[in-house]
């Protein structure tokens, strides 16, 4: 069987959506596709209408036509039977078979047609795997890149600290009588040459040696006053350490950033089994209360490094009751994880990749039940005689989980100068530039499970949201872990090592 395209059209002849699987050109489907409603003869009941080139088959769906074209010696019923196949498909994606419906899900039609024929030839598929091979994601790519946000957001904190700490030093420096050169870019002397500039280097670096003397790392961060100081070997050894990172270059830039990569980074002493389970959340609350939605996506993904440890299996411990949707890979036996929550490949006899990340297991929570929310935030903003007194509040409801690193971002108005802060608990700042207030939290967990700020700026509520949130944390929030593995043969226990991650892909309230 040669399929030469597969399309969705009206009953007029226009395409809506149409993917070829051999080479032919915009102009050939079109004129196809005009001509087949002229072909068809109302008074028959066939599902099929032929030309001297070409086959057409095709089924209704109400005031629309699935048609695949063939060449006139395909056989006609895999011809029916992929076309029943095409024609289940479409209601996966589309709520209601309708033109609009259609050309709004345009591409996900083409990714799943694409998964039914290959170069015009029927694949072995059914609707679950071509369901399961297209919502497959890189879940790990999606958990880098918030770690590098949260990454690059801390290093950029710990930038505005270091340069603070640059200043106090100066002016440490000018009351105790010695001379301090001129800030070139911090509104004082302008253009320094390159030789003041390495002298500023050294003079600034030895009143803030005392200060962080404990630390093993070099005591200058990289910042504009080091930078006019092109010379000076701590911004040669910085550049290096950029290039040498490349995109995660924030994450030696300060402590809070190398915090964070100690969450999130693998451990040291990794065996030849090494399990990751990681998790994310994209949440969005209402400022009046309400779960707009909560999404948890996560995923258990094994490495093995060594091709003894192949053919093994993962004993899983699912304590979770939230309802959750599981999902293995396609390649694991289903009915073994059923029946005994276990994972091992469908081929006892073959192993795992070696040297490769292998998604083995994800699941899947949707909802909005506000019980599940783990951390809730509460913002009260009321208007006073100078402009708003705002109470934010948090309360950790997921007891168990441990949130490290937690940073409240609330919007402030531009212009109006800078919050005045009551009671704090944690400690904030605030970003001019962005008109952003940051209640920064080191750790939240069931000791330290609510905590409040206070502050007066002049301003309307409504200008005090959307809040957003960011943390980490080294237990996820679906209680679901890989307790033991064991070899196929024999069932005794294998040496493995496993971090587990919980980050933010969205937090926001409204």
């Amino acid at each position: 069987m040669v399929l030469l395209a597969a399309a969705v059209c009206t009953k007029a002849g226009k395409a809506i959506v149409s993917r070829q699987f051999v080479e032919m050109t915009r102009t050939r489907i079109e004129g196809l596709l005009a001509a087949f409603p002229k072909l068809m003869n109302t008074g028959k009941q066939h599902t099929f209408v032929e030309t001297d080139s070409v086959r057409y088959v095709y089924q209704p769906l109400e005031k629309l036509y699935m048609v695949l074209i063939t060449t006139k010696n395909s056989n006609i019923l895999e011809d029916l039977e992929t076309l029943r196949l095409f024609s289940r498909v479409i209601p996966e994606y589309c709520r209601v078979l309708e033109e609009s419906e259609i050309s709004e899900h345009c591409f996900d039609l083409i990714f799943a047609f694409d998964e039914i024929v290959a170069l015009g030839y029927r694949e072995n598929v059914n609707l679950a795997q071509i369901r399961t091979f297209t919502e497959m994601d890189s879940h790990e790519e999606k958990v880098f890149r918030a770690v590098r946000e949260t990454q690059e957001r801390e290093a950029k904190a710990e930038m505005r600290r270091k340069a603070k700490e640059l200043q106090q030093a100066r002016r440490d420096a000018e009351r105790s009588g010695k001379k301090a050169p001129a800030f070139g870019g911090f509104g004082s002397a302008g253009m320094t040459g390159i030789s003041s500039g390495s002298i500023m280097t050294d003079s600034i670096v030895e009143p803030e040696k005392p200060k962080i003397s404990p630390a093993p790392v070099r005591p200058s961060g990289p910042s504009k006053a080091l930078k006019l100081g092109a010379k000076g070997k701590e911004v040669d050894n910085f550049v290096d350490k950029l290039k040498s990172e490349g995109e995660t270059i924030m994450s030696t830039s300060g402590k809070k950033a190398s915090e964070v990569s100690k969450v999130l980074s693998p451990p040291v002493n990794m065996e030849s089994v090494h399990l990751r389970v990681e998790e994310k959340i994209a949440l969005t609350c209402g400022r009046d209360g309400g779960l707009q939605n909560m999404e948890v996506l996560g995923m258990v993904t094994l490495r093995v490094m060594d091709d003894k440890n192949g053919r093994i299996r993962l004993i899983i411990n699912n304590n979770d009751n939230k309802g959750l949707q599981l999902q293995t890979h396609p390649n694991v036996d289903k009915k073994l994880f059923t029946a005994e929550s276990v994972i091992g490949l469908k081929n006892p006899e073959k192993s795992f990749p070696l040297n490769n990340d292998v998604g083995v297991l994800k699941w899947r929570l949707q909802t909005t039940d506000e019980s599940l929310i783990p951390l809730t935030i509460n913002c009260w903003p009321s208007e006073s005689g100078s402009g708003c007194d705002v109470n934010i509040e948090y309360e950790l409801q997921e007891e168990s989980l441990e949130l490290n690193d937690v940073v409240i971002s609330i919007p402030v108005p531009s212009g109006v100068g800078a919050p005045v802060i009551g009671d704090l608990d944690g400690e904030y700042k605030h970003d001019s530039r962005r008109n952003i207030l940051e209640w920064c939290l080191p750790v939240i967990d069931a000791n330290n499970k609510t905590g409040s700020l206070e502050f007066s700026v002049a301003g309307q509520p409504n200008d005090f949201f959307p809040i957003n949130v960011s943390f980490v944390s080294k237990r996820n929030y679906c209680d679901i872990q890989v307790t033991k593995v064991t070899y196929v043969d024999g069932d005794s226990a294998v040496r493995f090592s496993s971090e587990t991650s919980f980050v933010v892909d969205k937090y926001e309230i409204l």
